[in-house]
C-alpha cells in the first residue's frame, strides 16, 4: 500500500494504491505555511483518509510526491516517508529541464496505457497540451490560462467586469446581450476553438494518435466539444486520474 500525492496549483490530489489497483482518490487543500510536518499524520493524513476511505493509514505508509508548487514541496519534503518523483526518473525522451512534472507524468501514464504517439490535454488551472511521438520522445506542447483562471483574471484586472460563474452546463449564446453571458461566450468559445485547433494540428502530424483529457474542467470541455464538434469529441478519452497512472508506472520501477 502506498499513497500518491500530486500537488497541483490549486489543491492536493491524493490516490491510495494497493499493488496495481488505485482504490481511492480525493482532494484536500494546500498546507498552510504555519503547519509543521509533525502535524500531518493526525491532522491531515489520518483524518482525510479515514473520512474518505474509512480506514486509518499508518504514519509509515510511503508517500510518493509529484509537485508543481515549490513552497508546498518544501513543506512535504521533511516528512520521513515522502519520496519526491523527479523529472529525470520519467523515461520520456527529449524532455527539457523546466517541463512540469505533472505534464510529463500524465503523458507517460497515457502513453503507457493507450500507446504512443499520444497527446494529453490538461484542463486545469492552466490549460496545457503535451505530446509525444511513437518513439516516446517529447514533441512539445503549449500552455495557456485555464478556464477558471481566465474568468478570475478578467474580473480582478478590470474596473467593472464581474466575477462570473464558470460551471456553465450549457453553452451561452455566442453574441450575448448581457455582460455576464458575454464573458462566458468570449472565454468558452475561444477556449473550445483553440482546443479544436490544437487537436487538428496534432492529428495532421500523428493521424492515428490517441488524445486523453484530464483536469478539473475536462468534463465541461468534453461536454461542450460534443455539442460543437462531435466528430472530434467522439475520439477523445477522458481520464481524471492520468497523473496517478503515470506515478504508478514510475513507482512500480522504484519498488521493484
Amino acid at each position: 500500500m502506498w499513497l500518491a500525492l500530486e500537488i497541483g496549483n490549486s489543491r492536493l490530489h491524493w490516490g491510495l494504491f494497493r499493488d496495481k489497483s488505485l482504490d481511492y482518490t480525493w482532494d484536500t487543500d494546500h498546507l498552510s505555511e504555519c503547519q509543521t510536518i509533525n502535524d500531518l499524520p493526525a491532522e491531515l493524513l489520518h483524518f482525510s483518509i479515514s473520512r474518505e476511505v474509512g480506514e486509518k493509514i499508518s504514519f509509515h505508509t510511503p508517500i510518493f510526491l509529484a509537485s508543481v508548487v515549490p513552497h508546498q514541496t518544501k513543506l512535504w519534503q521533511t516528512h520521513p516517508h515522502v519520496r519526491v518523483i523527479a523529472l529525470e526518473q520519467i523515461p520520456l525522451l527529449n524532455m527539457y529541464p523546466t517541463l512540469g512534472i505533472d505534464r510529463a507524468l500524465a503523458l507517460w501514464g497515457a502513453g503507457k496505457t493507450w500507446g504512443f504517439p499520444m497527446l494529453v490535454i490538461d484542463a486545469g488551472t492552466a490549460l496545457t497540451f503535451t505530446g509525444a511521438d511513437g518513439h516516446q520522445s517529447l514533441v512539445g506542447g503549449a500552455i495557456m490560462p485555464g478556464i477558471g483562471l481566465q474568468f478570475t483574471t478578467l474580473s480582478e484586472k478590470t474596473g467593472q467586469l464581474p466575477q462570473v460563474k464558470t460551471e456553465i452546463m450549457s453553452l451561452p449564446r455566442r453574441f450575448s446581450l448581457n455582460t455576464q453571458e458575454a464573458i462566458q461566450s468570449g472565454i468558452i468559445y475561444t477556449v473550445l476553438a483553440g482546443i479544436k485547433d490544437f487537436i487538428a494540428a496534432w492529428w495532421q502530424l500523428f493521424p492515428e494518435s490517441k488524445i486523453v483529457l484530464k483536469g478539473g474542467d475536462a468534463i465541461l470541455v468534453v461536454r461542450h466539444l460534443r455539442f460543437l464538434f462531435p466528430e472530434i469529441a467522439e475520439n477523445l478519452i477522458l481520464e481524471p486520474n492520468l497523473t496517478f497512472w503515470g506515478m504508478w508506472e514510475i513507482v512500480s520501477l522504484i519498488l521493484d
